[in-house]
């Protein structure tokens, strides 16, 4: 069986011989994440429900663009930090596939996957059903990211 603990341990020793400040390797990875899922994700969440959702039509088109142009960078930023969090237990020597916080970080980066994947198609043809599917998935994905940060809490004071 692959050891992913093994794999990246001469990644995670070059960072360690960085000699960066403990609180930094182990709190960095919370503290950019929450930035992220609070700030970023909120919004990318909250334009699409307003694209959505307001009769004005203006503030509708510009409510979909901001959600288009910045929901790519969410999930990168989320897939970016997925690999930041998983090195950071590595550094500190900490099993990576055994929390419930690795598991909903998971969900989330497949549901995001696909949420993005479904706006890629263009939604088949621009149906409603598949617009409809999107903006429950994104919402359904922000909830978890709420939940996976009380998880990441709780797993960043256990050590």
């Amino acid at each position: 069986m692959l050891n992913w603990s093994e794999l990246l341990e001469p990644i995670a020793a070059w960072f360690r011989s960085l000699g960066l400040p403990e609180p930094i390797t182990h709190w960095g990875h919370p503290l950019m994440m929450a930035i992220v899922v609070f700030v970023m994700g909120s919004f990318v969440g909250l334009a699409g429900w307003r694209g959505r959702l307001v009769e004005d039509k203006d503030v509708a088109i510009k409510s979909r663009s901001e959600h288009r142009k910045l929901a790519p960078w969410l999930f990168f930023f989320l897939a970016a930090g997925y690999t930041g969090g998983v090195l950071s237990l590595v550094m500190q020597h900490q099993p990576i596939l055994e929390s419930s916080h690795f598991f909903t970080g998971s969900i989330v980066l497949l549901l995001l996957l696909i949420n993005g994947a479904i706006s890629a198609s263009g939604f088949v043809g621009n149906k409603a059903i598949l617009r409809t599917i999107h903006a429950y998935l994104g919402s359904t994905a922000l909830s978890i990211l709420f939940l996976h940060a009380l998880l990441g809490f709780k797993l960043g004071t256990s050590f």
